[in-house]
């Protein structure tokens, strides 16, 4: 399980629709990752250390959310519409469903020989998109798939060969927003992108120079924030100089603010966005 290096800090930000972020919490006892923003708009849900954990806004606090019948978690890990649910990747390569206050788990994917990483669900609760990786072996591309939120056989969505990650909805759930390297053949060079659920209207959001990971749209579809690594950076790793990213959904190609960070995995791999898409929270680990 990824920890904090010798003189590293895990550092959470909440940063507006224009101007300067604001620190919400700083440690340098453990790593979180990932935040997602409650749908009350009073807390933040992040892992660390394999475990959920609860940050309420207005008090300044961090405490566990206690699961049981789960393995440990990694980043991938979405709130549910209902407002008291939470969907969750397992380190075994399972999705789970989770009381968002605390309770057992129910786990969604079968045994198909598949290790599932879930990114979005659909605005009414009922599907989920996630990426397939067969066997367990990152060697070979991640597949986007959906799956009925209560379990079931899942559908491929067809997004070219090269691998993709983070497919989420947009929020009318016509869209499934992406990355994916089937745009170039450069090693690691993803590309921001979405497609229709049915697989049709596969296209190019942005034409850059960066490896640009993770869009994810406000709830009112206007704003969307990005993850943009160096060039030729493959995968999405730790501990890099990157940029987190607002742009327009009108026009990807022209950034309204950029925040420079010492970060990449962890910083923004789920949609982060406040309810009232004023805000969105993001991590940062600054090294001393």
């Amino acid at each position: 399980m990824r920890g904090l290096r010798p003189g590293q800090r895990c550092e959470v930000w909440v940063a507006p629709g224009s101007g300067e972020a604001e620190r919400a919490y700083s440690t340098g006892n453990m790593l979180l990752e990932a935040p997602n923003w409650t749908l009350d708009g009073r807390a933040l849900i992040l892992n660390g250390a394999g475990r959920l954990w609860r940050f309420d806004l207005r008090e300044s606090s961090l405490s566990e959310v206690p699961l049981t019948g789960i393995p440990e978690l990694n980043n991938d890990h979405v709130l549910d519409p209902d407002g008291g649910h939470i969907f969750l990747s397992g380190e075994d390569g399972h999705i789970y469903r989770a009381p968002l206050a605390g309770g057992p788990a129910a786990r969604i994917t079968d045994d198909d020989g598949s290790w599932h990483f879930l990114h979005g669900v659909s605005p009414d609760g009922r599907h989920l998109a996630y990426v397939d990786i067969a066997a367990g072996d990152f060697s070979k591309p991640g597949r986007l798939r959906t799956i009925p939120a209560a379990g079931g056989a899942p559908h491929d969505v067809e997004v070219g060969p090269g691998h993709c990650d983070g497919p989420e909805y947009a929020p009318d759930g016509n869209w499934l927003y992406l990355n994916t390297e089937s745009f170039s053949t450069i090693p690691g060079h993803a590309q921001l992108a979405r497609v229709r659920p049915d697989g049709s209207g596969f296209e190019r959001l942005l034409n850059s120079s960066t490896v640009d990971w993770f869009p994810h749209l406000s709830p009112d579809g206007r704003l969307a924030s990005y993850v943009r690594f160096p060039a030729g950076t493959q995968g999405h790793p730790a501990d890099l100089p990157v940029d987190v990213v607002l742009v327009s959904t009108s026009d990807w190609t022209a950034p309204l603010h950029t925040w420079p960070l010492f970060g990449g995995q962890g910083t923004l791999n789920v949609n982060s966005w406040s309810p009232d898409s004023q805000r969105f929270a993001y991590v940062a680990y600054p090294l001393d």
